[in-house]
């Protein structure tokens, strides 16, 4: 079921809000059940509860995490949502901010059944380790 570009744009919105309220399961409550997210290339994490650990995770790497929607595209229901994160690491108190992508397969609810994020891992790393932006 393809879905109007307003319906999209409030959906990416709602998702970058989630990410940056602290709750991973408001973040895993935007996948389906059995959706999938894979990021640069690694291995798919299949389920809610692995979306939702996944975010868990950024949200103890960056306490201040903060997501923004830069960007929204859709093709009935493949979706293309670009962000910026910017927060400071927990272990190294660097402040970090860097952009992504992920292209979403939408199901016939609006939720996401697959995403392949995509972020440069190689200036992540260099921010996190005190390399400036």
């Amino acid at each position: 079921m393809p879905f109007t570009v307003n319906d999209l744009k409030s959906f990416a919105q709602d998702y970058a809000k989630a990410w940056s309220s602290g709750s991973a399961e408001s973040v895993g409550a935007h996948y389906a059940i059995t959706g999938k997210i894979t990021i640069n290339r690694g291995d798919p994490l299949v389920g809610r509860d692995a979306v939702i650990e996944m975010a868990a995770g950024f949200m103890a790497e960056f306490p201040d995490l903060n997501l923004t929607c830069d960007e929204v595209r859709c093709s009935g229901t493949h979706a293309l949502f670009a962000w910026t994160l910017d927060g400071h690491h927990a272990e190294t108190k660097n402040y970090v901010m860097f952009s992504g992508w992920e292209e979403w397969e939408l199901d016939d609810d609006m939720m996401v059944a697959k995403s392949c994020g995509w972020y440069d891992a190689d200036d992540y790393d260099r921010q996190v380790a005190g390399r400036g932006l």
